[in-house]
């Protein structure tokens, strides 16, 4: 959850006044760390997963599960253990989780305690790894507790008790309607951003999810649970005033999106080239892995009628202005901003010579005199305009003890200020200063998954994925317009089945052709039999297709399997380079089951967690049709997804038959 620093923040009538101070020494950092390990070079491949877990108490006597905010007392032992590991000579082998805070009194994140190699051997601990770390942390919980992976709490923020203690929604932080200021991570950064996000933007933050009209919902919907009348704060008539819209769920804090759960995945590249081609190539993978992760169809106890997160989470920390957002004239800001700061990239930054100046086909807003003065110092027009695109936006949470003088030689503490808070699908990270650590690149648009077993399959897959790219050369470049739209899309109900992505058809360098039929794999070599080339002669044609002829829409079955003719699909490429590395029976089986379960999954063949919560909602015997998900129905949904985790339920419409697979690859891996 960002920089975590110690002092004293600054409100921000105080904090304004440092911006600009804050940008001009984050792009020293920026510059010191770049000449200073630009040429860094064979950095191994490392990697790591981060798995984020709500804290459950279940109120087993009035049918109640609720999120409690024992977070430091459960770190703390955590940490305690981790603390201890690191002590031992063997540390490398004892530290098996790190633990870190997030922005929810209620949530965990939990790591590997090192990061795992590029070896396919390491990829088999992973699943391992997730239910070690969700053993180890049950261990500090009451036995009421558990922890639980679970993308959005389908009641918070509803009427009634749904913490742990309760709290009156009575927050000066937030000032919600909804939700109190008790349910914030207590460090102070997060109450610190929650206020001054507020206060930046001239109001609360407006979340709007449209309603899921079932049989009996209202039309129009108007939500009776708000409660329009309060008059605590002076944002508390925004409600009444349109920023609540009809058929819509409103929610009106940052703990709405920064509380969701998600999966991410960072790998370390072995320069900067290849982590910046890292990060072109997985922008749009994902909005593809959104769609296919959907897991998170609830808000404020209604059924709506998105599957995803991500759009909830960029509305509750949209901190632009009205002039920002373009409602009135520029006058006391720079810019007017088309997005969130948490959301899809805006440019690739790679120099790739797959790239194309054509595929930046957004107006992208970026602080122009700090582009200069990076290009001025070394930095590439490509790097530069991404730098400066990220500068446009104020630093949220200044510490007074920052603002002592540094050397900006030696921390990087400005630029992850402004770094951090850019919160968007990707992200490219330069090494900390004074540190052994390589040219990174986090992979985030993923939602958490009800079990280990289906995080691990997804984070095996995307590092697979990014070996077949760095091996073959893949080209997954299309408009980064596309990938916007890519990303609305896969918000939509059912969109794994029911919507067709922009996909390149092509994957392969050569980009003036395109082939109709199957790769060959030899070693790390890549040949394409040519069976049937198109273009306007039906012959070779050596001139360069045009950009719009470069993509197509794809349905995600076709995009992950292949069409069974033009396209190959991302599981054939990575199944053909398994093929071509020394990888032993069993390890490759297990692995094929990972890969298998993302291909029953892209098929329709097993639900998305978002589909199927619906469905159990929708199927219980106290649903009433209304998109209302009682406390009664969350308590038996969040019963059923803790036996679910256990291996204690049957559920083949969100596992298939894989729940048998896990106690294999248990016993594979512990040799019992």
């Amino acid at each position: 959850m960002g920089l975590l620093s110690l002092g004293t923040p600054l409100p921000w009538e105080e904090a304004k006044n440092y911006a600009d101070y804050i940008r001009h020494h984050g792009i020293k950092q920026f510059l010191w760390i770049y000449h200073k390990l630009k040429d860094k070079q064979n950095d191994c491949l490392l990697w790591g997963d981060e798995v984020e877990y709500m804290v459950i108490a279940f109120d087993e006597e009035n049918k109640n599960a609720k999120l409690s905010l024992r977070l430091y007392e459960i770190l703390n032992e955590l940490q305690k253990e981790e603390e201890a590991a690191l002590k031992n000579p063997n540390s490398d082998k004892m530290v098996k989780t790190s633990w870190k805070p997030e922005y929810g009194a209620y949530m965990l994140e939990g790591t590997p305690g090192v990061p795992y190699g590029g070896t396919l051997k390491e990829l088999l601990q992973v699943e391992s790894n997730m239910k070690y770390r969700r053993q180890l942390a049950a261990k500090y919980m009451k036995p009421n507790e558990v922890p639980i992976t679970i993308a959005s709490f389908p009641r918070l923020g509803c009427q009634g008790q749904f913490l742990e203690p309760h709290y009156e929604p009575k927050g000066e932080a937030s000032r919600s309607l909804f939700v109190p200021d008790e349910i914030i991570n207590p460090h102070a950064r997060f109450p610190t951003l929650t206020a001054n996000i507020r206060k930046r933007r001239g109001s609360k933050v407006a979340i709007n999810m449209p309603i899921f009209h079932d049989i009996k919902t209202p039309k129009p919907f108007i939500d009776p649970t708000i409660p329009r009348n309060r008059n605590l704060f002076p944002e508390d008539k925004e409600a009444a005033e349109g920023m609540a819209l009809p058929d819509h769920i409103y929610m009106d804090a940052m703990v709405f999106g920064m509380g969701c759960c998600c999966l991410q995945i960072t790998f370390q590249a072995c320069n900067i080239e290849e982590a910046r081609r890292l990060y072109d190539q997985l922008a749009n993978i994902g909005p593809i892995m959104l769609a296919l992760s959907a897991a998170a169809p609830i808000y404020r106890g209604y059924l709506s009628d998105v599957d995803c997160r991500w759009n909830v989470i960029a509305g509750s920390v949209d901190d632009r202005t009205k002039e920002e957002r373009g409602l009135e004239p520029l006058k006391n800001n720079r810019f007017v901003i088309n997005k969130s700061r948490y959301d899809s990239i805006d440019c690739y930054i790679s120099t790739d010579k797959t790239f194309k100046p054509e595929y930046n086909d957004l107006d992208l807003v970026y602080d122009k005199e700090i582009c200069k003065n990076l290009m001025d110092n070394g930095i590439d027009e490509l790097l530069a305009r991404h730098v400066a695109h990220l500068f446009i936006r104020d630093p949220l949470v200044i510490f007074k003890e920052s603002l002592e003088e540094q050397n900006d030689e030696n921390v990087s503490d400005h630029f992850e200020n402004i770094q951090s808070t850019n919160w968007q699908t990707m992200r490219f990270k330069p090494p900390p200063p004074n540190s052994n650590i390589g040219w990174r690149v986090e992979f985030r648009s993923m939602e958490i998954q009800i079990t280990d077993f289906e995080n691990a399959a997804f984070a095996v897959f995307i590092v697979l994925l990014t070996r077949a790219i760095l091996s073959y050369g893949l080209n997954f470049y299309i408009p980064i317009s596309k990938v916007d739209e890519n990303m609305k899309m896969a918000h939509r109900r059912d969109a794994v089945l029911s919507e067709k992505f922009w996909f390149r058809k092509n994957v392969f360098e050569k980009n003036n052709i395109m082939y109709d039929d199957y790769v060959n794999v030899d070693n790390d070599n890549i040949s394409i039999q040519q069976q049937n080339v198109h273009n306007n002669n039906n012959s070779l044609d050596n001139k360069s297709i045009s950009i719009e002829d470069e993509y197509e829409q794809m349905s995600i079955d076709n995009i992950i399997n292949g069409d069974g003719d033009k396209f190959p699909g991302l599981i054939t490429l990575i199944n053909h380079y398994l093929e071509s590395i020394n990888i032993d029976i069993e390890s490759r089986c297990i692995l094929g089951k990972y890969l298998e379960f993302v291909k029953k999954k892209a098929k329709g063949e097993i639900q998305t967690t978002a589909k199927w919560i619906r469905e159990f909602v929708r199927s219980h015997p106290k649903y009433q049709q209304d998109s209302v998900v009682t406390q009664e129905i969350n308590y038996d949904l969040m019963k059923t997804i803790e036996k679910i985790q256990k291996g204690e339920a049957e559920t083949p419409e969100l596992l298939g038959n894989f729940k048998y697979f896990r106690y294999i690859l248990y016993i594979y891996i512990y040799n019992i």
